[in-house]
């Protein structure tokens, strides 16, 4: 493990003190019955006000960003899991999508076009539109070109590379039967990635088989770094090989593990001291999400007890003082706990995640340091929390939105 010197005064600074009672049977009894969220539960009761009150909100809306991260898209899948079957939802979401107007700049479904591409023709599908819906796959298709060419200078990570790359495509094929896109396609995304990888661990004399740079810092949390590629590779494990699941992904993933702090958090890169980070794009948050995929890959015990730590970690400093964020802030921490839940069916990880989701209820600046820059979005702003406040009614099908498929 690597030592902290970084020490307890930023760690009591970037979080709130947690002021739950932790599980028990007699303190889940309010929240939780029979495995489901009590129907009294404020986060069920104030479900519906909630959202209009935030629908009202997203006339604002800015449509010079159409990401799913910071834009309009990010909006269009919280529709989308609000209604997704209804005709006049979807159309609606077609026009947030917005995809007459897509700049053709980033690769990524949650910061390119490819998450609008993707989602439209999820969207086109429903609607019946099977041309419109052929021709995105189509546009979908036209920018593998840097992301199955490991020398292009495209970066791996999840945000703005290959890996985010792959998760459209993955996407796109587990929501229209049969899948559109062909194996062979993403057989290559999954080839350059790798490649990528064992270069990155050559060239840096790893004690890993993989590794990965994204502007000159090896990152290990879910968004720029390792562990974030992991996991949706692992997500993809049917189009690996037994070799490169055992001999690549496996020896990684307990490299990371080593370099775990003495507080159980993550450095958010190779080298640094700094145990701050407690949230999906840095830290323990992500680490969860990887080590749960590996107890369930490789069925070893350890993966387990070390998701079920990171837990921990998150229930002790995971109320952050960054806000109600899904990046970086307490709604995406919640879903750490949702993740728990579905591997371990412990009613203790359901209990945690609802604590959770009731700090997120209000949306209020009691618990938020700074204002976001992008008040209305997905990943930064208060579509976020909502998405969680959605999702969460079922618990055992809650999947972190552009992260989990």
């Amino acid at each position: 493990m690597v030592s902290v010197s970084s020490g307890a005064m930023a760690v009591r600074m970037r979080h709130f003190e947690n002021p739950f009672d932790d599980y028990s049977v007699k303190s889940a009894e309010s929240v939780i019955t029979r495995n489901k969220i009590s129907s009294n539960s404020s986060i069920v009761t104030e479900l519906e006000s909630k959202w209009a009150k935030t629908i009202r909100k997203f006339q604002n809306l800015d449509f010079r960003d159409t990401s799913v991260y910071t834009g309009t898209s990010g909006v269009a899948l919280l529709k989308l899991l609000k209604n997704p079957n209804d005709e006049s939802n979807l159309m609606e979401i077609k026009e947030l999508l917005d995809l007459k107007h897509l700049k053709h700049r980033r690769h990524t479904f949650l910061c390119g076009d490819a998450g609008p591409l993707a989602i439209g023709a999820v969207v086109c599908n429903k609607l019946g539109e099977t041309d419109e819906m052929k021709h995105l796959i189509q546009k979908l298709l036209r920018m593998q070109g840097d992301a199955v060419n490991p020398s292009s200078g495209l970066p791996d990570e999840y945000l703005y590379g290959r890996a985010g790359y792959l998760f459209a495509l993955l996407y796109v094929n587990k929501h229209i039967e049969p899948p559109p896109v062909p194996s062979n396609t993403i057989r290559q995304v999954i080839e350059a990635i790798l490649t990528s990888g064992k270069e990155g661990a050559r060239s840096g004399s790893f004690e890993c088989p993989l590794m990965y740079q994204w502007h000159d810092s090896y990152y290990l949390g879910a968004a720029h770094g390792v562990s974030g590629i992991m996991y949706l590779l692992l997500q993809a494990k049917e189009f690996l090989t037994d070799t490169e699941i055992n001999s690549l992904i496996k020896p990684t993933i307990d490299y990371m593990a080593r370099l775990r702090f003495r507080s159980g958090n993550y450095p958010s890169s190779l080298g640094s001291d700094n145990d701050k980070y407690i949230q999906w794009c840095h830290g323990a948050p992500g680490f969860v999400y990887l080590f749960s995929i590996a107890h369930k890959v490789f069925g070893d015990s350890k993966y387990l007890k070390l998701a079920l730590e990171a837990g921990e970690v998150i229930w002790k400093r995971g109320l952050v003082k960054k806000g109600y964020s899904i990046c970086h802030g307490v709604s995406g921490n919640a879903y750490c706990f949702l993740e728990l839940y579905q591997t371990t069916k412990d009613e203790k990880h359901l209990y945690r995640a609802i604590k959770f989701a009731e700090w997120c209820i209000n949306y209020t600046k009691d618990h938020e340091e700074h204002s976001p820059d992008r008040p209305l979005s997905l990943f930064e702003g208060i579509a976020g929390p909502m998405y969680l406040l959605l999702d969460i009614q079922k618990p055992m099908e809650a999947k972190f939105p552009g992260f989990t498929l």
